[in-house]
């Protein structure tokens, strides 16, 4: 509606995860760093949490993207957390292609080692990555930890991605998960942008959908700090707010947003000016293979991402690479 007007190509603040929009904030590139460094190593096991719309799905996709780059890679993609340990493992071991219909907890276990050691044996590497981890019960926690189990003397035979907001980190803190807890590798958290990465996210996504010299001109300084402050930093309200706010700026023939607009829109939404609390301190990774790491993750999503489609269905979104 207001493309033409402010001289885009595209929507520039979708709420969806699209890979080609990622803004690469220090946080963001050691989360990818450890996500990425945690397979490739066979660390086997690695956590990811941040508050709600700090961009752990948009990560993961981007990950994924690179994964189905990789002839070597195979992973098997849940994101429903509200599952019995049953289906937790039928729906695992389906998305990496075995047959897991009516089979029993056993049979499942069974099936899923010989497949594993089957890939070790080529040198190929197995992941499963778990989103909206926070909302696993204690039983299916449990047995993702018997699943690390699965390894030889000499590396893990599954690499196991946990990927949830920080109810997660309060349930794996909890006594009766210490040994769970215990076979982290890495934890990792992505924390709110602060102003100048505000500023930073949405001129990224202007000039991506087409505005150059005029980005800045569209979201003066202040307006970018009413904006940071009615969403605390959160990148999915920072979309919803510039999306509406440049409606409202279009309605009024307006070629800048005003603070003013970003105040009734946040207003309308009802946003919350209490920032959320700030991500702990992350584990270490070794500098040189953390640069390495997410040098690798930002040229493939400056190349290959770029305008490239997510699969729209999780059939689709799993393979068993390298078969």
């Amino acid at each position: 509606m207001y493309k033409s007007f402010y001289n885009l190509n595209r929507d520039p603040f979708e709420i969806t995860p699209d890979p080609s929009f990622l803004y690469p904030t220090k946080r963001h590139n050691e989360a990818l760093a450890a996500l990425y460094y945690g397979v490739r190593r066979h660390k086997g096991f690695v956590v990811l949490t941040g508050e709600v719309g700090t961009g752990k799905t948009l990560i993961l996709r981007c990950l994924l993207q690179l994964f189905k780059k990789n002839d070597d890679v195979a992973y098997a993609y849940v994101f429903n957390g509200l599952l019995s340990p049953l289906e937790f493992l039928q729906y695992a071991a389906a998305d990496f292609g075995l047959a897991a219909s009516n089979k029993r907890k056993n049979e499942l276990l069974f099936e899923l080692f010989r497949f594993l050691i089957d890939r070790n044996s080529r040198n190929l590497t197995t992941v499963l990555v778990v989103d909206e981890a926070h909302l696993l019960s204690d039983s299916v926690l449990e047995e993702v930890r018997l699943l690390t189990n699965l390894e030889t003397p000499q590396a893990k035979l599954l690499q196991i991605l946990l990927v949830g907001q920080p109810e997660l980190d309060r349930k794996l803190d909890s006594v009766e998960l210490r040994q769970l807890k215990q076979r982290i590798a890495f934890r990792t958290q992505l924390a709110p942008l602060d102003l100048t990465e505000t500023r930073g996210y949405i001129e990224n996504r202007l000039k991506l959908c087409g505005a150059n010299s005029h980005a800045s001109e569209m979201f003066p300084s202040q307006t970018v700090a009413a904006i940071q402050r009615c969403s605390s930093g959160i990148p999915r309200l920072i979309n919803t707010v510039c999306e509406n706010a440049l409606i409202a700026a279009y309605a009024k023939k307006l070629r800048s947003v005003t603070p003013e607009i970003v105040e009734e829109i946040a207003t309308e939404f009802r946003l919350s000016l209490a920032s959320p609390p700030r991500p702990e301190k992350t584990d270490p990774i070794d500098e040189s293979e953390m640069r390495k790491a997410a040098q690798t993750m930002l040229e493939g999503s400056a190349g290959e991402m770029k305008g490239s489609k997510l699969p729209k269905t999780v059939a689709t979104d799993s393979r068993r690479v390298g078969e």
